[in-house]
């Protein structure tokens, strides 16, 4: 087994200066239920952009200016989202975590119910467009709420040897959430007219992320009153500091620690949202064939998550990500010939970038957490998640659909290398800040 001198490795008693036990295991189950839950709703209204808000909100343009219409409003919740970090931190510190989790999942369950009452652009309007968009901000808004700071954490208080498959336990919750989803959508497209489905089906979906919603409230309530929990706060390891402070002590590490994964999450929007899109428009397969293509590549995504625990263990989680950059990089290159290649080539697009997806998703969470000053940790974590989310995620889809539309498909495989030689970059730069503390 290689042993790695990097402080991803480190013994975490060495990087915690407390000696109060901490229960990985535990922490695990509500941060399990938790990604599960947000990726739900993620997934939920990915799809949603692709096969109802252009028709829905869209309809007086051509197919292919709505979705990328759609795709705009899907990238405002990235863009919220820090600012809803900065707002729930404030609330967090005056009030409690418990208060701040219930609010932002409040107001996440509300937008995500609220969408799924949504009128048609023929009945409300233009004003149908600007109350998605609000909706949408809403729901990233939330989503800087819900950072609970379990799941870097999770990985640097795992047992010495084991960091690598406790980092990827939080991961899990991506596939979970997209293969319920894909399943939903793939159910109403094929049991419904596409009348029907416009008119009732598609909101059906977003009631159960609102149910499921709920069901995680209180699974992280449970969570945050824990012993555990509470001794890992006032130990500082979760108290929540200023933006302001936090940024000028870890901006650095921050702004590293957001262009670290940039090739995980330019690739999770790649196989998860933009090939839909690219079928839906472009060829003449219904979307329901490729929802349950999506939600069985999504099935093997789940075993490499799994396997990049095993992996990272043995390796080390930085060298398991530069090598997932890589063969990302590598996979760039002949991915839009799968993707162009009908309903084979789609299929071994989909297993081949899901099982690459699995392997580098699964080490991505806190990749740089380890840097952060015990003290600003939980603060410096969250915001390093919004920026990772919005440069490699938020504005994916659009970028990919509007380069692959006027240039060709080959052009979506140049905009995922870019985002691998990102994450290979930041990595580096990683190092040398490690090295530069060390010495």
């Amino acid at each position: 087994m290689t042993t790695s001198t990097s402080t991803l490795t480190h013994d975490p008693r060495r990087i915690h200066a407390h000696d109060d036990d901490v229960h990985p295991g535990e922490i695990a189950v509500g941060v399990l239920i938790g990604r599960a839950s947000e990726f739900f709703d993620f997934f939920v209204y990915a799809i949603a952009s692709v096969v109802v808000f252009p028709k829905l909100v869209f309809p007086f343009v051509d197919p292919l200016t709505g979705t990328l219409y759609s795709f705009g409003i899907f990238a405002l919740a990235f863009v919220a989202r820090p600012f809803g970090t900065t707002l729930f931190m404030a609330i967090d510190r005056q009030h409690g975590r418990g208060a701040k989790l219930i609010s932002a999942l409040f107001l996440l369950g509300t937008s995500t119910v609220v969408i799924a009452f949504l009128p048609s652009y023929d009945s409300l309007g233009p004003a149908v467009i600007w109350l998605l968009a609000a909706l949408r901000i809403g729901q990233g808004i939330a989503w800087g709420g819900t950072w609970d700071g379990l799941a870097p954490l999770l990985a640097i208080t795992a047992p010495e040897g084991r960091r690598g498959w406790f980092a990827m336990l939080p991961q899990l919750g991506a596939p979970i959430g997209l293969i319920i989803a894909s399943a939903l959508f793939a159910f109403f497209l094929g049991s419904l007219t596409a009348a029907d489905f416009l008119s009732w089906g598609w909101r059906y979906p977003f009631f159960v992320a609102f149910a499921i919603n709920v069901v995680a409230l209180f699974a992280r309530l449970r969570m945050a009153v824990t012993p555990e929990y509470k001794k890992l706060f006032e130990s500082g390891d979760l108290e929540p500091q200023r933006v302001s402070d936090t940024v000028r002590a870890e901006g650095k590490g921050i702004l590293v620690g957001a262009f670290a994964p940039l090739a995980t999450f330019a690739l999770f929007h790649m196989v998860t949202v933009f090939p839909l899109s690219w079928v839906f428009l472009f060829t003449p397969e219904r979307p329901t064939r490729f929802l349950l293509i999506e939600a069985m590549a999504a099935f093997c995504g789940l075993i490499a998550v799994v396997v990049s625990g095993t992996v990272a263990d043995r390796i080390g989680r930085r060298t398991l990500l530069g090598g997932s950059a890589l063969a990302i990089a590598i996979f760039s290159g002949f991915a839009p010939l799968l993707l162009a290649g009908g309903v084979v080539g789609e299929t071994v697009f989909m297993v081949l970038a899901f099982s690459l997806l699995g392997i580098s998703f699964g080490q991505s969470s806190g990749v740089v957490a380890t840097n952060f000053a015990p003290r600003f940790r939980y603060t410096a974590s969250a915001l390093t998640n919004d920026l990772a989310w919005l440069f490699g995620a938020g504005f994916a889809p659009l970028v990919a659909l509007l380069l692959s539309s006027h240039f060709g498909l080959g052009a979506s495989g140049a905009y995922l290398l870019s985002g691998a030689l990102c994450t290979l970059l930041a990595l580096r730069f990683n190092r040398n800040l490690e090295l530069a503390a060390a010495g």
